[in-house]
């Protein structure tokens, strides 16, 4: 009998190995298929650039938008194989390169409810993962502590497949916001995973691929192996929520 795939469901090219790397790990090291589904990172037009999209490519040290993307997308193939993870990358562009109808940019800050014109998004997404998807998957979603628009966006996505669901919390956000579980998880009942040492230093590694996320998210390498270490230490694992 073939073991259930676990898919996880990440808004950008870091999230779920940021906030799940070490389960991850240690569940492809029992054998269990591990799958990383992340939407925003599809490639938008080239050309212009909102003034969102050139502050946040000189925090990233990239220029075109070709570019950002393919350096993000290979940075995640790296990740995911440092963990035994499968990536899969849709076509779905991030918040920063989002036009409206009459071609306005619909975002000059990520941490907003989403847009009128972005109204459909979520279930546009939910029919591509509806499309992929085999009976017996287990499905993992993030919290969107935090409120980013794209977390946002694809909670709602999951929420509307009507399968059941686990939640993991949103790193670094759950660091900064931790006064934002709560209203989160409501109704919902907790349960922890263990992860080894070695998992959690494989999740710390993992994310370390992720060169251009690194200053913008912790300012050096040490302050994200310092606060990955630090939810590890909470209970030697992580806390994944569902509803019962």
């Amino acid at each position: 009998m073939a073991t259930m795939r676990w898919i996880y469901l990440s808004p950008h090219l870091d999230d779920v190995v940021l906030s799940a790397g070490g389960f991850i790990y240690e569940q492809t090291q029992q054998g269990i298929p591990v799958e990383i589904w992340t939407f925003m990172c599809g490639y938008p037009p080239e050309g212009e650039l909102s003034l969102f999209a050139q502050v946040m490519h000189q925090q990233w040290d990239t220029t075109t938008a070709n570019e950002t993307v393919r350096l993000r997308r290979e940075e995640d193939k790296n990740a995911t194989a440092i963990l035994g993870a499968k990536a899969v990358h849709f076509d779905f562009l991030d918040c920063i390169y989002r036009r409206g109808p009459s071609g306005d940019w619909l975002y000059a800050d990520d941490f907003v409810p989403p847009h009128e014109a972005d109204a459909d998004m979520s279930a546009r997404i939910a029919e591509a993962i509806s499309a992929r998807l085999i009976g017996d998957d287990v499905l993992v979603c993030q919290l969107s502590i935090g409120s980013h628009v794209d977390h946002v966006i694809v909670r709602r996505a999951a929420e509307m497949l009507g399968r059941p669901l686990l939640y993991d919390a949103d790193i670094p956000y759950l660091l900064d916001h931790p006064d934002e579980l709560s209203p989160n998880t409501a109704g919902m009942k907790e349960s922890i995973h263990g992860i080894s040492e070695p998992g959690l230093r494989s999740w710390q590694e993992a994310f370390l691929a992720y060169q251009s996320q690194i200053e913008i998210l912790f300012k050096t390498p040490e302050r994200a192996r310092e606060s990955i270490h630090r939810y590890w230490e909470e209970c030697k694992g992580i806390r994944f929520w569902e509803f019962r």
